[in-house]
Formats: structure tokens, C-alpha cells, sequence
């Protein structure tokens, strides 16, 4: 792949429109309340990425192999069967704050979480805003 082969890109579509367009009722006042915390933690405001994805500044990558492209610095995505937050930067650095953040599942760079009241507020705020941090210096400079 090379610059732009990305299936999911940064778009114009409205974020409230889609919000609000949520069949999901939990799914919806769940991204009501993360997406004012969010544009706090990044000082970026909201944009879609693809269909599905509400997120947060962006950042160009290049790989060893030339496949290069334009994401998120982090995001959410309320999906059907959960909501999913992006951690760009992974969790291998997180295992205390994972151990304290209640009810959740995750992968390399995603959070799954099946509704808020599960889980620990600054808990997640602190991962955000570490991994923006993070992202933020990572990329800087390219």
C-alpha cells in the first residue's frame, strides 16, 4: 500500500449527526459524554474517520515497507456490540491502570468497553491523555 490506500479515512461528515443517530440509546449518551472529554484531553475537536470512528487530531505515518498514511491521535467508535476506544499507543504501559478501570477487554491499541458506568472515568482520561502525549511526541517530527 502507499499514501492514501487507507479504506478508512478523515472525512466532513457532521460527529453530532452521527451520534445522534445511533440506534443504540446507551451507545448514543455513552458518546455524548466521551465526546466533550476527549476534545478536553486532545484540545482538538471531533471529526469522523470512515463511517463509525469520532476522532481526535491525526498524525502521518510511513512504514519500513512504504505504507504510509493519516489516523486518528485517538478516538472512539460506539460499535454495536461495544464501544471502542483507541489507545494508539498500546497497553503494555497501562497493566496498573487496566488492574483499576473496571469492567473492559482490550487489544493491541483498542479499548472495549461495554458502557461507562463500568468503568473508572480517570482511569480512562489518564490513558488519553498519555497516549496523545505520547503519539504527539512519536510523531513530531515526521
Amino acid at each position: 500500500m502507499s499514501k492514501n490506500d487507507n479504506q478508512t479515512q478523515k472525512n466532513d461528515a457532521d460527529v453530532l449527526t452521527f451520534i445522534e443517530g445511533l440506534e443504540n440509546k446507551r451507545r448514543r449518551e455513552d458518546s455524548l459524554k466521551l465526546l466533550p472529554l476527549f476534545e478536553r484531553i486532545t484540545g482538538q475537536p471531533a471529526t469522523m474517520w470512515g463511517d463509525s470512528i469520532v476522532g481526535f487530531g491525526s498524525y502521518h505515518y510511513k512504514y519500513a515497507s512504504g505504507r504510509e498514511g493519516d489516523w486518528c491521535l485517538t478516538g472512539f467508535s460506539p460499535r454495536k456490540a461495544n464501544t471502542t476506544l483507541y489507545i494508539m499507543n498500546g497497553f503494555s504501559d497501562y497493566k496498573d491502570q487496566l488492574s483499576h478501570l473496571g469492567k473492559h477487554k482490550h487489544s493491541k491499541s483498542c479499548l472495549y468497553i461495554n458502557k461507562l458506568e463500568d468503568v473508572d472515568l480517570e482511569v480512562i482520561e489518564e490513558m488519553i491523555a498519555d497516549s496523545t502525549a505520547y503519539m504527539r511526541s512519536k510523531y513530531a517530527s515526521e
